[in-house]
Formats: structure tokens, C-alpha cells, sequence
């Protein structure tokens, strides 16, 4: 990935600043002195060629990555000494990653059990994230009664649950038929419209982007 660019944005009006970040695989360069700011509740798109380091860069805003130089923020926060689950990011991965063997409602409510959330916070921001999306009434569903309409919205609300600043979306119409990609993509859009989120999506598809 070399070099994208993106209109002057006013200090204050900065959410995301990566700074010459380079990330190399042995003598193989995934991402070459990127520098790339985003807006605060901006929804913004990273469009390439398959192969040509979005993912990676996403990885590194996540923290799954670490870059071989150069630096990260969000929201003004060095992101280099935090782990990925101290980070106020979330990433919605291609595969939806869904635990097959677990409801609807438990899938969504899977990070914040894992953070010790109290239980009634906890049903209380399932039951609202799994209304954003409009997938309550599939709640004690498992993934495999789902369409890969459905799959998307669950993951979705899985990584809006948690209540992130900045949300990382890897490809995620790829999975889907390309007869419903382009209404899934407007609901996506809707969706992220209504929370106070800065998302980040990767995309091949020009279409998407």
C-alpha cells in the first residue's frame, strides 16, 4: 500500500493520524510510508487491489499488527504501548467470525462477558444492538438458521456492543451475493449513521467504496 491521501482536515476535526507507518513481512513491504488522517465520525473507505496491505493496515489500527515503523492515534492516544483490548477499536472481521455453536444474542454478548460487564448492562446493550441492526426476533438463533445477510448484521452489532470510538470493517460485503450487496451496503451505512462511530472500511469493489 503507498501513500494515500485524503482532504485537509482541521486539527480538531482529526479522529484517526497514522504518520509514515511502514510494515514489512522479511524484505516484503505490506504497507510503504503511509500517512493518512480521518475525521471524527467520518465513514471512510480504503480501496485496492486484493494484496496490496488495507487489511494489514487495519490489523495495525486494531493492534493484531505492529508496524515496523512510523506511528499511530486515535482520538489523539499513541496507540504503540496499548494491547488490542485496551484500544477503543472494534473490527468486524470478512469472515464474520460467528461462534457456530452459540445463539444470536450470546455471539453479541460474547466481549463484554469476557470484560466482566455487570449482567443487566449486559442484556440491556445486547437487546439495543441487536435493535439496530433489527435482528431481535433471531435472537436465540444460531448462526447456521442465518442468511449471510443475517451472519453480517450479528457481527455488526457484536462489534458495536462494546461501544467503540473508531470501528474497523474488513471486507464486508465480500461474502455476500452480489444481488444483495448493494441494499446490504445502504442498512450498513444507515446502521453506522446512527451511532457515534469513526469506521474504517477495506474493499477491492469500487462499487462499495
Amino acid at each position: 500500500m503507498h501513500r494515500p491521501t485524503t482532504d485537509m482536515l482541521k486539527p480538531n476535526d482529526t479522529f484517526v493520524r497514522i504518520e509514515n507507518v511502514v510494515k514489512k513481512f522479511g524484505d516484503s513491504t505490506a504497507v510503504d510510508n503511509v500517512n493518512l488522517t480521518i475525521a471524527k465520525n467520518e465513514l471512510f473507505a480504503l480501496l485496492g487491489s486484493s494484496g496490496c496491505g488495507k487489511s494489514t493496515l487495519l490489523r495495525m489500527l486494531a493492534g493484531l499488527e505492529t508496524a515496523t515503523s512510523g506511528k499511530i492515534f486515535v482520538d489523539g492516544e499513541d496507540l504503540a504501548s496499548l494491547p488490542p483490548y485496551r484500544r477503543p477499536v472494534n473490527m468486524m472481521f470478512q469472515s464474520y467470525a460467528l461462534f457456530p455453536h452459540m445463539t444470536v444474542e450470546s455471539n453479541v454478548a460474547f466481549g463484554l462477558k469476557q470484560e466482566g460487564t455487570p449482567k443487566n448492562e449486559i442484556k440491556e446493550r445486547v437487546a439495543d444492538a441487536l435493535a439496530l441492526v433489527q435482528m431481535s426476533k433471531y435472537a436465540q438463533r444460531k448462526p447456521h438458521q442465518l442468511s449471510g445477510g443475517q451472519q453480517q448484521r450479528v457481527a455488526l452489532a457484536r462489534s458495536l456492543v462494546k461501544r467503540p470510538k473508531l470501528l474497523l470493517l474488513d471486507e464486508p460485503m465480500s461474502a455476500l451475493d452480489k444481488k444483495i450487496r448493494q441494499k446490504t451496503q445502504l442498512e450498513l451505512v444507515n446502521i453506522i449513521e446512527k451511532v457515534d462511530v469513526t469506521c474504517v472500511m477495506v474493499t477491492h469493489d469500487q462499487e462499495e467504496a
